[in-house]
């Protein structure tokens, strides 16, 4: 898929929010769930309700998970992660642009393996997730130096 990242055999970030045929096409590639992180009030072509019938028309287990980067709290990831794990993989997870998306799954996937905020950050990094002045960084770093392997 183009314009995304592979974070691991079971998850890949889109940077951009699926169109209906995009959709078709990961189901097609063999993905077996898509999460939608957009909020309701945010500027889209397509609803998460629109979404989610465009997905499971697809064959794909739909997730919405509504994720506001000027709300993020720890309870926002502890749900997220709790969520994910039951959902048929692979799993195409995605937001407007990724950035989001790929913090969230990098917030998972390095607690899972006990890494420190600092690791995660630079694991995050490596894959081309930016960081900004908005406090995303110290949140990731202050969530997993609190919940790192779990």
């Amino acid at each position: 898929m183009e314009n995304a990242v592979r974070m691991n055999a079971r998850f890949t970030v889109a940077k951009f929010a699926p169109s209906p045929d995009a959709l078709k096409d990961a189901a097609d590639e063999g993905f077996k769930s898509v999460v939608n992180m957009r909020t309701e009030n945010e500027k889209q072509e397509v609803t998460p309700g629109e979404e989610r019938e465009h997905a499971r028309a697809a064959g794909l287990t739909y997730l919405h998970h509504p994720v506001d980067g000027e709300k993020l709290s720890e309870d926002v990831v502890d749900r997220f992660r709790e969520k994910v794990v039951d959902l048929p993989g692979p799993v195409l997870v995605h937001c407007a642009s990724g950035k989001r998306s790929g913090w969230m799954v990098i917030m998972h996937l390095a607690a899972e393996q006990g890494l420190s905020g600092d690791e995660a950050v630079a694991k995050a990094t490596s894959l081309g997730f930016e960081q900004d002045a908005s406090g995303l960084e110290r949140f990731v770093r202050r969530y997993l130096d609190r919940h790192g392997d779990q």
